[in-house]
C-alpha cells in the first residue's frame, strides 16, 4: 500500500526505472546490484528498518541518495535520519507536489530537461493490495502521528512496531489476550468511537509494573489511586485520540470519541476482557505496541472495530487503494 501510494506520487515524466523492495535487506541487495541511485526509504519495516539501512549504506560506502518517506514523524526520527545521511524527510502519505518540489530542490528531477519533456508518461505498475495490508499501512501512518505527540509529552523516543491487523471471533480475541498477558497485572482504559457507520472501541493496556516509571516521566507524583487513574485517562486520551485522528484523516471520516473510562486497575486480563462479548460476534482488531527507548515501558493499543463497521471501512480503504 505504501509503495503504491508513493509510486503514484512520483512525477509521471521523471525518466527513471523503479525497483521495489518490501524491507531493508531486499533494498540493500538491490542497491549492491546497482539498481538504486535514488532511494525513497521507509523507517518502520520488518527484518531491517530504515535506520539500519541508512547505517549499512554508510558502513559499506554504497552510493545512494536517500529520501526518507515515513509515518514516524517524531522530531527525533527526523534528527536521526539526517545524522545518518538522508537528504530529506517527507511524511506519509507523500504529497505529490511536496515530493516533486523536494526532488527538484535536490537536483534529482528537472521538468525542463529535454529527457523529461520527451519522456512518455510512465506506465503505472500493477500492484495488488489486499484490505488487511492497506489497513495496516493506514494504521502505521496513524500510529506515527500518535507517537510524535507521545514523544513530546514524555520527552522520549517512541519505538514503533509493524501494526497487526486481524479479524477475530470475539472469543478468539479474548483467548489471544489471555495468552499474551498471562500472569501480568494490568490497568486498562477504554474509549468508544463512531463516525459514518464505522464504530468501535479503543482499548489501551498499561502494565502495572511500569506505571510508576510512566508517572516519573510525566513528572507526576500520584498520592492515591484516584490521581493514578486521572494520569492514565489523560495519557490514554493523547494516544487514542491522536491515533484515531490519523486514521480518520486518511479515510476521510470524522470520528466522535466518547469519554475514556477506566475498565479496571491492577486486574488480570481475564477480568478486563468481558467488554463486547455479548454485543459482538466478530471484531476487526488493529494492535499497536508502543515501547519507549531507554525505558522498560510499553503500551498496548487495540482498536476494535465492530463487525457492522467492516463493509463501510472496506469501501473507504478500497477508495484509497484505487
Amino acid at each position: 500500500m505504501a509503495r503504491k501510494q508513493l509510486i503514484r506520487a512520483l512525477p509521471a515524466d521523471w525518466p527513471v526505472s523503479i525497483t521495489q523492495a518490501t524491507q531493508g535487506e531486499e533494498a540493500l541487495a538491490a542497491i549492491r546490484q546497482g539498481l538504486g541511485q535514488v532511494m525513497l526509504l521507509d523507517l518502520t519495516m520488518p527484518v531491517m528498518d530504515g535506520y539500519q539501512v541508512l547505517a549499512k549504506l554508510r558502513e559499506e560506502g554504497l552510493a545512494c541518495q536517500v529520501l526518507v518517506v515515513s509515518g514516524d514523524v517524531q522530531d527525533e526520527a527526523r534528527r536521526r535520519v539526517d545524522e545518518l545521511g538522508a537528504l530529506a524527510f517527507i511524511r506519509k502519505p507523500a504529497d505529490a507536489a511536496e515530493l516533486r518540489a523536494t526532488l527538484e530542490r535536490l537536483g534529482l528531477y528537472n521538468p525542463a530537461s529535454s529527457e523529461a519533456k520527451s519522456n512518455p508518461p510512465r506506465q503505472e505498475l500493477a500492484l495488488k493490495v489486499n484490505f488487511r495490508d492497506a489497513l495496516r499501512e493506514v494504521s502505521n501512518v496513524a500510529m506515527g502521528r500518535a507517537a510524535a505527540l507521545l514523544a513530546r509529552v514524555l520527552g522520549v523516543f517512541v519505538q514503533l512496531p509493524i501494526p497487526n491487523v486481524n479479524l477475530f471471533e470475539v472469543s478468539e480475541l479474548h483467548m489471544a489476550l489471555q495468552d499474551a498477558q498471562r500472569g501480568q497485572r494490568l490497568s486498562a482504559v477504554c474509549q468508544g468511537f463512531i463516525g459514518e457507520a464505522i464504530a468501535g472501541e479503543a482499548l489501551l493496556l498499561f502494565h502495572d509494573s511500569e506505571i510508576d516509571d510512566v508517572a516519573r516521566l510525566l513528572g507526576w507524583q500520584p498520592k492515591n489511586a484516584g490521581e493514578t487513574s486521572e494520569m492514565l485517562l489523560d495519557l490514554a486520551s493523547v494516544i487514542t485520540g491522536a491515533c484515531l485522528s490519523g486514521i480518520a484523516e486518511q479515510i476521510d471520516v470524522r470520528f466522535s470519541l466518547g469519554h475514556p473510562q477506566l475498565l479496571g486497575q491492577h486486574a488480570a486480563i481475564e477480568q478486563l476482557i468481558h467488554l463486547n462479548q455479548q454485543r459482538w460476534k466478530q471484531t476487526l482488531a488493529v494492535e499497536i505496541s508502543y515501547s519507549l527507548e531507554g525505558h522498560a515501558i510499553h503500551f498496548d493499543l487495540l482498536l476494535l472495530f465492530t463487525e457492522d463497521s467492516v463493509p463501510r471501512l472496506t469501501k473507504k480503504i478500497q477508495y484509497l487503494m484505487e
